[in-house]
């Protein structure tokens, strides 16, 4: 048996996978606000899950993940900032625990039982309200020497043209990054940027990614104009990655991933950016979506 916990900022959902893959049991709880009550929870999780104790333990989070001192850093859990959480929670419980950034966990299982099955080299995206990336090879996480392997997100957007807006402050600090046209919000901004003159005012069409996606499979030109632009951005995202990783799968998870014809637009597009005009990379949604962290986490225990 191995236990998978996907630690997230208002829940943690866990499942106990067999050796085969089979899925035994899952448990899920609201996440507490401090650092003490977060180790009780997940130590109260695994017993529940695995009261005789006889598997490993893998911990999904939002967060950069040292691989040297087993400390978490730009995490959404505040919390556990800093603090030697793998070493704190293997205490707690008596028991040894693995910890991964929740992208590497994602890639993990759509790499081992999902939509990259069979596949060497996978790059798993999740676009949704950050943008995250994670690099699977030959079935194992690529982590990196500091933790980053995989975080695209906070690379400029490549070949910027005015269509996709004027560069706005990301979250690390720099201006600019993918992360902030390609995310839930910036689709939301690069809405409202295309329909400044379409007759709403000059004010611009305020509208959420679900009310785009829906517009756009009622016909409405302007929403689909903007999911266009969005895949486009996708593409020239994506180039560099081709370039530089040359993946045999790219996965996509996270909200967007449901946008109408997402793969099917990158697939046609991404060749007129990588140097391979017609990549045999595929791209795919993710098979397990929402539940990929906590099945990858539990993926971290191979043997």
């Amino acid at each position: 048996m191995r236990v998978g916990i996907d630690l997230g900022g208002t829940k943690i959902a866990a499942v106990a996978l067999g050796g085969d893959g089979t899925e035994l049991a899952r448990h899920r709880r609201p996440t507490p606000r401090d650092y003490d009550a977060t180790l009780n929870a997940l130590a109260e999780t695994v017993a529940a899950l695995d009261p005789q104790g006889s598997g490993g333990i893998g911990i999904s989070l939002p967060g950069i993940v040292d691989p040297a001192a087993g400390r978490v850093r730009a995490v959404n859990l505040p919390w556990l900032a800093g603090r030697p959480f793998a070493e704190d929670l293997t205490r707690r419980i008596g028991r040894a625990v693995r910890i991964a950034n929740d992208a590497n966990c994602f890639t993990l299982s759509e790499a081992t039982d999902g939509a990259a099955v069979g596949s060497a080299v996978v790059f798993g995206i999740i676009l949704g309200t950050g943008v995250g990336g994670g690099i699977v090879v030959d079935g194992r996480i690529l982590p990196g020497a500091n933790g980053l392997a995989g975080e695209w997100g906070h690379a400029p957007l490549p070949w910027r043209e005015e269509a996709d807006g004027p560069p706005v402050p990301c979250g690390c600090g720099k201006t600019g990054c993918l992360e902030t046209v390609l995310c839930g919000a910036g689709l939301s901004r690069l809405h409202r940027h295309l329909t400044v003159d379409g007759g709403t005012g000059g004010t611009g069409d305020a509208a959420d990614p679900r009310e785009i996606a829906a517009r756009a499979l009622a016909g409405d030109p302007a929403a689909a104009a903007t999911l266009s632009r969005h895949a486009d951005a996708l593409a020239r995202a994506l180039a560099p990655v081709l370039n530089l990783l040359d993946p045999d799968m790219v996965v996509v998870g996270g909200g967007l991933s449901a946008l109408p014809g997402l793969c099917e637009s990158v697939t046609r597009r991404w060749g007129a950016w990588a140097l391979a005009a017609a990549p045999r990379t595929r791209i795919a949604v993710a098979r397990h979506g929402g539940e990929s962290g906590m099945r990858g986490a539990a993926r971290l225990w191979p043997e």
